[in-house]
């Protein structure tokens, strides 16, 4: 299904005519960048583009909510402080996550005339998200915690040794 509402779009928008120059002001080829570049009147293909992204977007995520909502229900149900902390802590960065992808994309595509933030909400859902997923699920792995404080420590120590080598120097 979205194959084809994704289609659909792509063919209204090979029937384009596009400017000089033909460089897209964007680090990836996307929808409004594409659109920017036209000669063509692109209304009717910006209301397409709004109306397939409000179900490609909002369904998906609508559904991530329910189970949060789902997933606190029976967090509030267990009977350890300790329990229940450990759990909310695991959800919360995982909801950070997904709310920051799909905030990112929401602000994109459902409210087109964002122009001055869309480059910074593309990096966030194409870099930061992926960047940031790794790392959320290792993060409750002890052994990583612990590989990245000595890491940490490592990385400082060096810090502070070229730091009073420079300042001997002087």
């Amino acid at each position: 299904m979205i194959f084809l509402m994704i289609l659909t779009l792509s063919v209204t928008m090979s029937y384009l005519w596009l400017c000089e120059p033909k460089v897209i002001d964007h680090f990836f080829c996307d929808f409004d960048p594409i659109l920017e570049l036209s000669c063509s009147d692109t209304f009717l293909i910006k209301m397409e583009g709004f109306i397939l992204a409000v179900p490609i977007v909002l369904c998906p995520f609508s559904l991530i909510l329910v189970s949060y909502v789902y997933i606190i229900i029976t967090i509030l149900k267990i009977p350890s402080v300790t329990g229940r902390q450990k759990t909310f802590f695991t959800c919360s960065s995982h909801l950070a996550v997904v709310s920051l992808y799909y905030g990112s994309i929401i602000t994109i595509y459902l409210f087109p005339n964002q122009k001055s933030v869309k480059k910074t909400f593309s990096f966030f859902y194409t870099v930061i998200t992926p960047l940031l997923n790794p790392m959320l699920y290792s993060l409750s792995n002890r052994d990583i915690k612990n590989a990245l404080k000595k890491l940490s420590n490592k990385i400082s120590l060096a810090f502070r040794i070229h730091w009073f080598y420079n300042l001997s120097i002087l």
